[in-house]
Formats: C-alpha cells, structure tokens, sequence
C-alpha cells in the first residue's frame, strides 16, 4: 500500500494512506487521548477529545479536527500537545463532566472508568460549568443488565457493540437535545427489548452507564446462613482472565489460586464447570452420532451459549429444532449437584445453594428460566461474573496474588482439556468432534483444520473424515461467533449455500474468553493488545 509522510510533534513517520492521524501517532509513539473511540468497532469522533492542531503543506486547518477520523495526507504536521489543543479538550471533558453523576466514589466501575482515568490524565481537577443534569432513567428489570442513563456520556459504543459487532441494534440514541438518552426503541426496557444480554454493551461502555446486575449480597448472605450448604462451580474462560482484576498479565491462568479464594471466601464444596463441560460433550456428541444414523434434524447446533439462545428464540425460530436437547455446562452441573451430588453427599436438595462463576451476563438470565427448575427447585441459583468474584475477593480481603494454588473438590471437579477448551471459540466443536471420533473408531482425531468462509468473516468451516459405517464419510461443521456472524450462517443456510452437519455458535465475539462479565480493557489497551487471543492462549 502507498505510503504517506507526515510529522507528529515533530517525529517524522511513514504510514500506509489508509492510516488516521490517531493511527499514526502510535506509530510514532504519541499518545491522544480518546473517549468515544473503540477500534474498529466506534470510530464515530463524537466525544471531540482526540482534537489536534493540523498543518497540511504549510496551511493550517480551520478548525481542530478529531484525530480518529481523520486521514493522513502527504505533508500534515500534526501538533498534539499546543495551549490551544490542550484547553480545547479540556473544555470538552468539562462539558461531558458538567451533567455527569460524578458519584464515582460509590460506582461500580471507580477506578476501571474510563472518563476518570482521562481526567487524570488531563490534570482536571474542576468542572467549570453547572447546570441541570440529565434525567435520571434507572432500568433494573432485566436479570442481567442495568442500564443508568445518568452516567452516560453519549459516545455510542454500547451502540456500535450491539449494531455493528453484534448485529441486534437494540440501543440506539432516542429523543434530541439535552434530552437525548441511549436506550431500547420507545424507552422499552433491557427486559422486553430483543436483547440476548451478551454483555458486550457492558465492556463497551467506557462508564457505569450498563452495568450487570450484582448478586454479591446474596451469595455472601447465603455463605453465612448455618442452614445453608452453598457450592461454586467456576467456567474456564474466569481462571484465564480473573488474574488482570489484581493486576496480572493479561491470559494469566489462575486456576490454583481461583480455588485457593473461593475456599477462603466460604463456600462449602468448590467444583469445577469442566465435569459438566465433558458431560456436555458426550451429550453433544451421541446426540449428533444419533442425529445422522437416524435421520435426525440437521444441522445439530450446540445449545452452550444461553445469548445464542436467545437470539435463535427471538429471530430464528424456524432453527429450534436443530438446537442440542443438552443443556448448558452451568445448568448442567447445577441439575447434578442438586441430584447425584445430594444424593452421595446425603445432603437435602433444599440445602443445597447453587452458585456460578461466569465470564457470561447472560447466565443469570438462564439460570432464571423457569424451564431451568425441577421440583421447584433451580437448577443454579446465583452466577456471577468474573468481575463480581473479584469484587467479592477483593471485599474479604483477600490477596489474591499471594495465595498458594490449591486443586477443587473431588466428585465434581474432574474434567479433560476437552471442558477447558469450551471458553474459547471453537472449542466445544472441536472437543465433540473428537469424541464423535472415539466413539466409532476408538481413535483421537488428528489436528483439525478450519478454514475461514470467503465473504462470511467470523464464520469457519471445517470437514473431518470418519472411515466407519452409517454416518457420512466426511461430517461438515461451522463455526460462528458473535450473534451478527451466526446471523449471516443461518441466513446462507436457508439460502441453500451452505450444507452441513453440526454448528458450534457462541454470542460472544471469541467465545466466552471475552464474555460480557469479563474484566474491563481500556479502549486505549485494546488498540495493544487482544484480550480474545491472549485469553484463548491461557485456555489451550
């Protein structure tokens, strides 16, 4: 591609032509500050805090542009730190500032929030302007998404994850002027909207204007009532992201020191989600071997990720069919804990208080289904995030970092790679795949390779032969990640394009490693840095 050569603070760099000048100046190694701005995803210049100072051949520009939007061109001189940058940005966060709640003391997300640590940086240390607030609209309804439109700063992120990455557009701006809010179409609340509570609004969100809704309370209250017998089950995409909440590399695997807290914390019994990740598996696997030996609907699609089943509830119902029969690991494991565990352990079901530890918003609106309820009994009673473990660990004061690794509880915590690999796209295909294999060869299956769908992004394909009688000699698979992807397969699907066997689809954009209840980063570390891979890595 061309190259264009232009000067930062007077650092010369050569870019491609494609480049913004907020490209560019990390390749020279200048830092603008950004508010509204989310790689690839909100590149929409509204927040006006990436402003520079722009000469093109010797002519200045009017105005100060927004560095994100803007494309570098032969010649500029870029100036990034002048009085004139500097009080302009200034004013502008003054402004945002001046209708914000600026309870931060006492919000979730005080030193995580994005505005805040810009305003550190920025060295304010007043807001100049007063004057009326914005209307503060509390919507609490859904069991997994609160939305305070008092803290929001109308950058469109949230927007921009939920239209363009995911593909739903439930959040949009709504009403003009100072009155103008993000919410669902006709002030409809997160609970009645086509929401699939993915969570990816939440880590957009560079404030607390989405937040999950908490369950600490409830989970401690639990732990200290005598009557009570309180077990955890934690996923494998927390242990490869739990560590950056106390401050370590990001894709630290954390297993041993996960469990280490949770034992500290309290609870009775601590398992681990991969012994019902290989039971799922298994599940997943006859049920496909059944599903082609006797005519069964195809394709299968793996029923794991409650987001995507939501999803297919709300846009795809003619695809229920071809959903698993499984249930998810998290309410698998809560079915059995209240069943065969109560059962060996002699301990009454009603007892029993059934806790997850998700990388997945969206699993507390599962565990809430009604469907999810034997004898009137659910089969989990509280998941929380990977955050809000952090938060709890962070609450009984423990330190984390200095914990010695500890293993889980017997019974229920025993589990392959198979279930780890489930937090990550790909995985829950892959591991089914092998199982498949084993069942009728008595043999694992080799590395399995996936090749990218021209023209689907997000979308892979994949054929494995299986030398054996009654099933196909070659099964086909897909994998989708992110709702927008698994859209456009479905819709390729009813087109007539693409013909296969099984389909692995989580809502998530990489899988549950980057789930909507995983640890904030920064749009700033983000343009460093992938949390997807880096998390992933950990898992495999």
């Amino acid at each position: 591609m061309e190259k264009v050569n232009l000067t930062i603070n007077g650092i010369k760099v050569s870019v491609p032509s494609d480049y913004t000048v907020l490209m560019a100046a990390k390749e020279a190694g200048v830092e603008i500050p950004t508010l509204c701005y989310l790689k690839d995803i909100n590149e929409i210049a509204a927040c006006r805090v990436c402003l520079v100072e722009v000469d093109i051949n010797g002519v200045p520009m009017r105005n100060l542009p927004a560095s994100c939007v803007l494309q570098v061109q032969e010649g500029m001189d870029v100036r990034t730190n002048t009085p004139r940058v500097r009080k302009a940005i200034k004013m502008n966060v003054e402004l945002i500032l001046a209708n914000h709640n600026r309870e931060c003391l006492t919000c979730t997300r005080n030193h995580s929030c994005e505005l805040q640590s810009l305003c550190e940086e920025l060295g304010i240390d007043q807001v100049r302007f007063q004057g009326e607030k914005r209307k503060l609209t509390i919507d609490a309804l859904s069991p997994s998404i609160i939305r305070d439109s008092s803290k929001c700063i109308l950058c469109g992120r949230c927007i921009a994850a939920c239209k363009n990455m995911q593909g739903i557009g439930v959040l949009d701006f709504t009403n003009r002027g100072f009155n103008t809010e993000v919410a669902p179409a006709f002030s409809y609340s997160m609970r009645d909207a086509a929401c699939t509570y993915c969570g990816q609004c939440i880590i957009a969100c560079p404030v607390a204007a989405l937040r999950e809704r908490q369950y600490i309370d409830d989970v401690f209250d639990a732990i200290a009532d005598p009557d009570k017998y309180v077990i955890v089950q934690t996923a494998p995409a927390v242990r490869a992201a739990l560590g950056e909440e106390f401050g370590m590399p990001m894709g630290t695997p954390v297993t041993g020191k996960m469990v280490a807290s949770l034992k500290r914390l309290g609870f009775d019994k601590v398992f681990d989600t991969n012994f019902s990740a290989d039971l799922t598996i298994l599940e997943e696997g006859t049920e496909l071997l059944s599903r082609l030996t006797k005519g069964g609907t195809l394709p299968m699609i793996t029923s794991c990720s409650p987001g995507w089943i939501r999803f297919c509830e709300m846009n795809y119902p003619d695809f229920l069919d071809n959903l698993s029969t499984c249930k998810s690991p998290q309410q698998m494991f809560g079915a059995l804990a209240k069943s065969y565990y109560a059962e060996k352990a002699n301990i009454d079901p009603k007892k029993i208080v059934s806790v997850s530890i998700m990388p997945c918003t969206s699993k507390k609106d599962e565990c809430k289904r009604p469907e999810m309820a034997v004898d009137g009994l659910m089969d989990v009673d509280y998941s929380l995030t990977t955050r809000e473990l952090a938060s709890m660990i962070k609450q009984a004061g423990i330190k984390f970092t200095d914990l010695a690794d500890e293993t889980p509880d017997l019974m229920m915590a025993e589990g392959t790679g198979a279930g780890v690999i489930f937090g990550t796209t790909g995985g829950v295909m892959e591991a089914a795949l092998r199982t498949v294999a084993d069942i009728l060869t008595g043999e694992d299956l080799a590395d399995i390779e996936y090749t990218p769908v021209r023209g689907l992004e997000g979308i892979k394909f994949a054929s494995v032969t299986l030398p054996v009688d009654k099933v196909p000699t070659e099964i086909r698979v897909a994998i989708a990640h992110g709702t927008k992807n698994a859209a456009n397969l479905l819709d390729a699907i009813r087109r007539g394009e693409v013909d296969v066997h099984f389909i692995e689809i989580m809502a998530c954009p990489g899988g549950c490693v980057h789930g909507g209840g995983q640890p904030f980063v920064s749009s700033k570390l983000r343009c460093e840095i992938d949390p997807k891979t880096e998390r992933a890595r950990a898992l495999y």
